[in-house]
This record gives C-alpha cells, sequence and structure tokens, in this order.
C-alpha cells in the first residue's frame, strides 16, 4: 500500500473546520454542474450546534491558501442525523480547491472485512498540521457503519477514509465520526473507530444533478423573446411612403 501517495493525492481535497464551539475535518467532494457551487463533507456533530444557533464558521484549505468565512445566509448545510453526515454547500470561489474530485464508493460495494484504509483530519493537539492515520476494517454494523482498527483524535472528526482499490485509485470510503475507547477495564484503553460509509454524500450528489436538471429544463422551456418587426413608413395621400424631414 503506497500511502504516501495517497496522502499526496486526498491532502489537497481535505479542509479544517472552525465553529464558535469547536473545530473538525472535512473534505471536498462535489461541485454542480456549472462548478459555481460546491460540497465539503464533514460528521454532522462537527457543525450540528452552528447550524441550529445559525453561527458563522471558518473553512480552511489544506494549504491555507485561502479562507471563506461563512455566514449563515452565505451557506447551505444538508444533513444526516441517522449517519452523522453533513454536507456544508457554499460559493467555490471563496475557496482553494482542486479542479477535479475524487470519486465516492458505490454504495453498493462496501468494504471488505480486513481491507486497509486511511484518514486525514486536523487533530486538536496539532491544530494546523494536517495528519495521516491508517488501520484495518475490523466490522460492518448497521449496513452504513465501519468499526476499524485506528484511532480518532478530536479534531478529526469529519476527516475523510479513503481506500486505494484494486485498479490503483483512491476512493473515499467514509467519514470519521467517532472514537470509542475500550473501558472495560476502568479505564481508557486503545479502542476502535467508528467511521459512517458515504451513502448521504451520494444523496447530496443525485440532489445536485436533480437541480441542474430542473435548472437546464427551465431555461429550455422559457419561450424566445418576441421580436418586434419594425413598423412599416406611412404612406402620404398620394399612396407613396412619406420620406423624412431633412434637418439641416
Amino acid at each position: 500500500m503506497n500511502w504516501e501517495a495517497c496522502v499526496e493525492k486526498v491532502g489537497p481535497y481535505v479542509v479544517k473546520i472552525d465553529t464558535p464551539t469547536g473545530s473538525g475535518s472535512g473534505f471536498l467532494f462535489a461541485f454542480n454542474e456549472g462548478k459555481i457551487l460546491c460540497g465539503i463533507a464533514t460528521a454532522l456533530h462537527v457543525v450540528d450546534d452552528t447550524e441550529t444557533w445559525q453561527q458563522p464558521l471558518k473553512i480552511n484549505s489544506y494549504l491555507f491558501h485561502k479562507t471563506a468565512f461563512l455566514r449563515e445566509p452565505n451557506r447551505s448545510i444538508l444533513k444526516d442525523q441517522e449517519t452523522d453526515s453533513a454536507v456544508i454547500l457554499f460559493e467555490r470561489s471563496q475557496l482553494d480547491l482542486p479542479e477535479d474530485l475524487i470519486p465516492l464508493r458505490p454504495i453498493e460495494s462496501p468494504i471488505s472485512i480486513g481491507a486497509e484504509v486511511g484518514w486525514l483530519g486536523f487533530p486538536a493537539i496539532a491544530p494546523y498540521t494536517l495528519c495521516f492515520f491508517s488501520g484495518s476494517v475490523s466490522a460492518r454494523q448497521d449496513s452504513k457503519r465501519y468499526l476499524i482498527d485506528g484511532v480518532a483524535i478530536n479534531g478529526v472528526s469529519g476527516g475523510p477514509v479513503f481506500l486505494w482499490d484494486d485498479a490503483g485509485q483512491v476512493q473515499f470510503v467514509g467519514v470519521v465520526s467517532a472514537y470509542r475507547a475500550n473501558r472495560a477495564a476502568g479505564e481508557a484503553l486503545p479502542g476502535l473507530l467508528v467511521a459512517q460509509d458515504v451513502s448521504h454524500f451520494h444523496s447530496v450528489l443525485a440532489h445536485l444533478k436533480t437541480l441542474d436538471e430542473a435548472k437546464k429544463k427551465s431555461t429550455e422551456a422559457k419561450p424566445p423573446a418576441e421580436e418586434t418587426a419594425p413598423k412599416a413608413p406611412e404612406e402620404s395621400s398620394s399612396g407613396t411612403p412619406n420620406e423624412p424631414t431633412p434637418t439641416a
């Protein structure tokens, strides 16, 4: 597994999300047809309070060349409580982002147990440093949740979980949601990372496509503007068109 190449590929898509009450991570996964809008995937709990209280948030690109400061009227957050997933939609011009997208793992192709995956994010212990983690899929729960043999630190929530597939391509396969520490012995011991799959993000892609198609149909359905025919010159009593009166 060439993780160095994966990190080099995925890194520019990862963003840091700051809210009035905390921080998390996210990643670019969507554009609308004209690439006017972009969609940043994250964990719902990273932005839920901010959305509920209509507070502003900041999104910083991986290289921090540009920061998008988004007030409530300048963004839309699409939430899914079941999968702890959210998408922040806003104008792409507000942030430095890659031109192309990394594909999402198809819903009908879940990750196999034992598959090795990686994830990226900005942990609170190093809030401005993009950090890489990796581990193996231990189990799949509730059809939309993975348990992974690895760690998740505060601030990494919302970061992308990715896979290097058999064809040598990188895919986004999930989003970091939580960490379950092992407390069976009375103290916190190494546990399992919880990652949600990308089903909500597939739904948002379908929604954007529907909006683009509806907009296109609306434009095509508009009748062409009526052309005003040139007015025929008035005829004089002699039956010949009146000539314009010359001016000095």
